[in-house]
């Protein structure tokens, strides 16, 4: 799947139901693989959302989501559970000054 922005400060990745997997992948799969650009990467959310904002110009996403990693937890008889909301592995592709739509004036 591809995202919308990388997020420097926590390691998350920025997904909107704007991308061609819509709301569901981020979600179902127990792996997801994320394809993105050096060009992706902001410093924190804030720029994140501001790059959304500006890529959509007004049109905002309806669902947009921020995942840092499988999700984790212990609130089954105490054990922990990776993935029980989620992907249990994530892998990102980060490709050197990818062409992405909507950054830097690409299509």
């Amino acid at each position: 799947m591809l995202c919308e922005a990388l997020i420097a400060r926590t390691g998350s990745i920025l997904i909107s139901s704007r991308q061609a997997s819509g709301r569901q992948l981020p979600v179902f799969p127990e792996v997801n693989i994320v394809i993105a650009s050096t060009r992706q990467l902001v410093m924190d959310i804030n720029e994140g959302f501001a790059a959304i904002r500006k890529k959509y110009d007004g049109n905002f996403p309806s669902m947009v989501n921020l995942n840092t990693g499988p999700s984790r937890t212990a609130d089954i008889e105490k054990t922990l559970v990776l993935g029980a909301h989620g992907p249990r592995e994530v892998y990102v592709f980060l490709i050197e000054n990818w062409p992405v739509a909507g950054w830097d004036g690409e299509k």
